[in-house]
């Protein structure tokens, strides 16, 4: 008899603590026993922006109650858990060490299957806890700390179309509400206040937006808006202007990249409408979901976001690609380390750094 396959997932990359217990039923969709989410914002808040040293030691403090809770509010026991998956890349190192080194110590004691998963390869997955989802197909993955196209092929296959060459775009956005005082975090703070203002008020730079294919650049954007957020000071009705105004560059930037993403996917897959999923923090934000609404309808594609709760950092997308790797017998040594840099695609250059030619 077939057996429904349980996973614990434990995600301490950057300043969230999560651990998430997820099924996957026999006709292969998920449930979500549980997900528990431990967020730092106001140990971070009056940085204005993560601080290493202190995500680490919050993720020591809050750990172990993270993951007793995750595994109480399933009303499943360790012993019934078929495997435990944890973040082991890319991300903080710091905080990486305090997940990955409690799922081993979880996974030996209790002589199960450990997987180590890439950060990257959780949010790619992550539609797939809602619904089941086809492959191949393309992938925007935006968050904090990455930018870029992929075509997921199968589960361990990923080809990269194009990537940021300087700033993700999360980071732009974080780094745009720090600029103009809107709070921590910073991507749904711009996303508030962009609904205050104009969005045609201030006109930005869209970087490389004629070349270099469907790779992005949000470095030479922010530099504009600092320039700009110096010239209007106090001035709150500006600053909402120059919010959504950023906004709605990045907006423009992510409709034309995504139709020149979209071409080569077509170039490389004959799928008459290909299926679009933008995954990530940033894919949380309204007006991105409106707009790749309205590109979807404009080049007959399929878009895909995963719920909200999921476009962030969280443990369930871990659990759930550990068991998709678990069916592929990708299990991983105890003695794995941590990576702060793991490409989905090995072979794809590096992008960033002096000397890049576009």
């Amino acid at each position: 008899m077939e057996k429904k396959l349980i996973f614990l997932g434990i995600e301490t990359s950057c300043d969230e603590t999560a651990a998430s217990i997820v099924q996957e039923n026999l006709d292969g969709s998920a449930k979500v026993l549980s997900s528990i989410v431990s967020s730092q914002i106001k140990e971070h808040e009056k940085f204005g922006g993560v601080v290493p040293e202190l995500a680490a030691r919050s993720h020591i403090e809050n750990i172990e109650f993270v993951i007793e809770k995750a595994i109480k509010d399933s009303n499943i026991s360790l012993s019934e858990i078929d495997g435990v998956a944890a973040t082991a890349g890319p991300g903080l190192i710091v905080c990486l060490t305090v997940g990955l080194n409690i799922g081993k110590a979880i996974a030996g004691f209790s002589n199960k299957p450990f997987i180590a998963v890439n950060h990257l390869e959780g949010h790619a997955l992550s539609p797939g806890l809602e619904k089941k989802i086809q492959f191949p197909y393309l992938l925007l993955l935006i968050s904090g700390g990455h930018s870029q196209f992929l075509i997921v092929h199968d589960i361990n296959n990923y080809e990269q179309l194009g990537t940021t060459i300087d700033d993700a775009l999360g980071e732009a956005f974080d780094k745009t509400a720090k600029m103009l005082d809107l709070g921590f975090p910073g991507g749904p703070a711009v996303e508030k206040f962009s609904k205050e203002g104009d969005k045609k008020f201030f006109k930005l730079p869209e970087p490389i937006i004629n070349k270099a294919g469907c790779n992005l650049s949000f470095a030479g954007l922010k530099t504009a808006v600092l320039r700009e957020s110096k010239k209007i000071k106090d001035n709150k009705k500006l600053k909402y202007n120059l919010a959504a105004s950023f906004q709605y560059t990045v907006n423009k930037i992510l409709f034309k990249k995504t139709k020149i993403a979209i071409q080569e996917f077509r170039k490389r897959i004959n799928k008459e409408r290909p299926q679009l999923i933008v995954a990530g923090g940033v894919a949380a934000n309204q007006s991105v979901r409106e707009n790749f609404y309205k590109l979807s309808k404009e080049i007959n594609c399929i878009i895909t976001f995963p719920d909200v709760k999921y476009c962030g950092d969280n443990a369930a997308m871990i659990a759930w690609a550990g068991i998709q790797r678990f069916k592929k017998k990708l299990i991983d040594e105890i003695n794995i380390s941590a990576k702060s840099r793991w490409p989905l695609d090995p072979d794809a250059p590096y992008m960033k750094g002096p000397g890049l030619k576009l």
